[in-house]
């Protein structure tokens, strides 16, 4: 049984009502990390959707959190904004309501390519709306037994001046700490510590916040979480979910969701930073660069607790490989013990939208080669079909193309590494020297290829009788080919490439090169 069904089970014998939750604090440009938490959520939901109960999954934007610092990618005048919500500060751009839309839009805008099923919830607009009322009422009335619990659940001495609620200078927008004496629902009084302003604000409105470690146990109590993600980090001795299991019981009257905790996603192999840009990879570029059911099954196919190693290079075309490999076992319905797990991450990845049939499958590698070869979808899909047979392709079949075309030349646009580009020579190159016996080995293939079908073990065949008996050798032979068609020592598994091309353009290539 896959982890996400083990956890679908347990939500479904003990929810009436399930809900998943998620979320994140856009304060910058999101790490491609930032997909485990969706997509280990998305999956969890999906999987009790398939057990048959109703389920719901939030994903929750943070965006009264502060701004901590004014990070490098900053212009100087945001060092003004440091410590007010991301909110309540201007768009970089100009183009978004504020700062926490402008760095979650484009990662919004891509998540429903992966197929998730979410209602995304600003957080901002709950506390607008008094849904944190009640909770911070408590928080503030149970606030010396709240402390008492931290220092239990953390160890560190307890603070006596701890706050768990924040309201939000009127004067300087910052956060500061309220006057605990003078609350008396549903206001409470502040003197900004970094302003001086003194003021008054009304908890039942988005005039001010709880802390962390009492707003993810108030979130958990306000919707009755039923399971969440989150990274190890809280998960560990003292960390916020410990303190937040009693924090909702005993401040809150709630109860605690199953917690999947996951290990964070680490950038591998040369493709780790974008050429262009000179920036990591972030989520959006990989929801970019990988079709989207590649890129769930990648999360899927591994325990949450494990860690991921994220290889923007030539893992991206292992990782494509590597589904399309599971998507034919499934469709076989044969696959060993050990495959048992990657072919259940296969269907799960789907997010109960498992095709009907096996759907054509036109490979990310091949495709690689093709959109290098190729201008617009017509011309691709005229080299493609030179070798793979279209004619049984279904609407669902071509749409899923296009997408591993979008996502191909992404890839190649920023991450792919130079041994993979190529172009196709409009002549002979003419920095290039040809020996005799390259010369004569042209003639030769030329004269076999002249009647032969052109097909990938037709041109593979009469490749390897022509060069093999030759003082080039085939190794040679390769070496020639390429050099005549991209000017370069090696490329493309030839045969393919060759087959993918008009029969006619190589012959005069050929006949040009002797």
């Amino acid at each position: 049984m896959h982890w996400a069904d083990v956890i679908a089970k347990d939500v479904v014998e003990n929810c009436d009502h399930p809900l998943i939750a998620t979320g994140i604090s856009p304060t910058g440009v999101l790490h491609v990390g930032s997909l485990r938490e969706a997509i280990t959520g998305e999956s969890v939901r999906s999987a009790v959707e398939a057990a048959g109960k109703e389920v719901k999954l939030v994903y929750l934007i943070d965006d009264l959190d502060p701004l901590r610092r004014r990070y490098a990618f900053l212009p100087e005048e945001f060092e003004q904004y440091v410590g007010k919500p991301i909110s309540r500060i201007p768009c970089p751009c100009g183009k978004h309501d504020n700062y926490a839309h402008h760095f979650f839009q484009p990662f919004q805008d891509a998540m429903s390519r992966l197929g998730m099923k979410c209602e995304i919830v600003w957080v901002h607009e709950m506390y607008d709306k008094g849904k944190f009322a009640e909770c911070t009422d408590k928080a503030l009335k149970k606030r010396q037994q709240a402390i008492q619990i931290l220092h239990d659940i953390t160890g560190k001495e307890a603070d006596p001046n701890y706050t768990p609620y924040n309201p939000i200078c009127a004067e300087c927008g910052r956060l500061c700490k309220p006057i605990f004496e003078s609350y008396n629902f549903p206001t409470i009084d502040y003197e900004c510590d970094k302003c001086g302003h003194k003021g008054t604000v009304d908890i039942r409105t988005g005039e001010g916040k709880l802390t962390w470690r009492l707003e993810w146990p108030a979130k958990w109590a306000i919707f009755g979480t039923s399971a969440e993600p989150f990274g190890k980090d809280h998960n560990s001795a003292g960390g916020s979910y410990e303190s937040g299991v009693e924090i909702v019981d005993k401040i809150f009257d709630g109860k605690a969701p199953f917690p999947i905790p996951y290990e964070f996603v680490q950038l591998k192999g040369v493709g780790q930073m974008h050429k262009s840009l000179g920036s990591p990879v972030t989520g959006l570029d990989a929801i970019n660069m990988m079709p989207p059911e590649v890129l769930n099954y990648l999360f899927l196919r591994v325990n949450p607790t494990k860690a991921i190693d994220f290889d923007s290079g030539l893992g991206v075309l292992d990782m494509c490989d590597e589904y399309d490999r599971m998507e034919k076992l499934y469709f076989a319905g044969e696959w060993s013990e050990a495959e048992d797990n990657s072919v259940m991450a296969y269907k799960l990845s789907q997010h109960n939208n498992i095709p009907e049939k096996m759907p054509l499958q036109v490979s990310c590698r091949h495709l690689v080669n093709v959109v290098q070869m190729a201008d617009g979808f017509d011309d691709i899909l005229t080299v493609l079909k030179r070798t793979i047979d279209f004619s049984e392709a279904t609407e669902a079949d071509m749409e899923r193309l296009k997408v591993r075309i979008d996502s191909v030349k992404y890839w190649l646009d920023g991450f792919a590494p130079e041994q993979v580009k190529f172009s196709i020579q409009k002549a002979v190159p003419a920095d290039i020297e040809l020996s005799a016996d390259e010369k004569a080995f042209f003639k030769l293939l030329a004269d076999r290829l002249k009647d032969a079908p052109w097909t990938v073990d037709e041109i593979n065949k009469a490749f390897q009788d022509v060069a093999k008996p030759l003082p080039i050798g085939t190794k040679g032979a390769y070496k020639a080919m390429y050099k005549i068609l991209i000017n370069k020592n090696e490329g493309p598994r030839l045969a393919l490439f060759l087959a993918s091309m008009d029969k006619q353009f190589v012959m005069d290539r050929l006949q040009a090169a002797q």
